[in-house]
């Protein structure tokens, strides 16, 4: 489900065709996250870290609103639903994109991602079955303590879906940490609804 924009009401007007001219309308912000109560949880919970942050960050997606817009054949939507397609690692050392299903029950989105990240490591396909608009691109490099990064695009195809990337978790003064990067339409959204983010991510992942 979705709902068509009115360009000219909207708040955004001036960002939104100001930005869209851009050969590089996208932008991004590095920081870090306190990963210490979600890391000995899942733990505890003998659930898979990566898919404990995942739907923590799918589930912030969802409740801030310019992380659920879209430009589709150059109209901006807004989405009632925002999904994932994160990168899945596999044995040989490639990856595959996924696609999963964004479930308010958690242990719902467990059992579909786990479905899904099975199936891509069984295949040598790279992209996924389904898509769509209405996702985020996901990726981890548990290997990486990174501080920036960029991501290849290509400026041809239209593109809009914000891309979320998560780092290596360090130890620093007793407290575990792990680098998210978060980029952005400009158009669509700016550092502050990326600081909106971060703040309930972080609450979430508090809990």
């Amino acid at each position: 489900m979705k709902k068509r924009i009115d360009i000219e009401s909207w708040n955004r007007k001036e960002h939104y065709l100001f930005f869209s001219k851009f050969e590089e309308p996208f932008f991004g912000v590095t920081s870090r996250v306190d990963v210490t109560n979600a890391y000995t949880t899942a733990q505890q919970e003998k659930t898979s870290f990566f898919l404990y942050y995942l739907y923590r960050a799918l589930k912030a997606v969802n409740q801030i609103e310019n992380f659920r817009y879209r430009i589709v054949d150059e109209k901006v939507y807004e989405f009632e639903t925002i999904n994932s397609s994160p990168t899945i690692k596999r044995p040989n050392g490639t990856f595959g994109f996924s696609y999963i299903d964004y479930h308010k029950e958690e242990h719902t989105f467990y059992k579909n991602a786990l479905k899904e990240i099975e199936r891509v490591q069984q295949s040598t396909s790279l992209l996924p079955a389904v898509s769509g608009e209405n996702v985020i691109h996901f990726s981890a490099l548990p290997w990486i303590d990174f501080t920036s990064l960029s991501h290849a695009r290509s400026f041809s195809h239209p593109d809009s879906c914000p891309k979320i990337s998560f780092g290596k978790v360090i130890t620093v003064a007793d407290k575990k940490e792990m680098a998210v990067s978060v980029h952005g339409h400009h158009g669509l959204m700016d550092g502050y609804h990326i600081g909106q983010f971060l703040e309930l991510f972080q609450s979430l992942l508090n809990e």
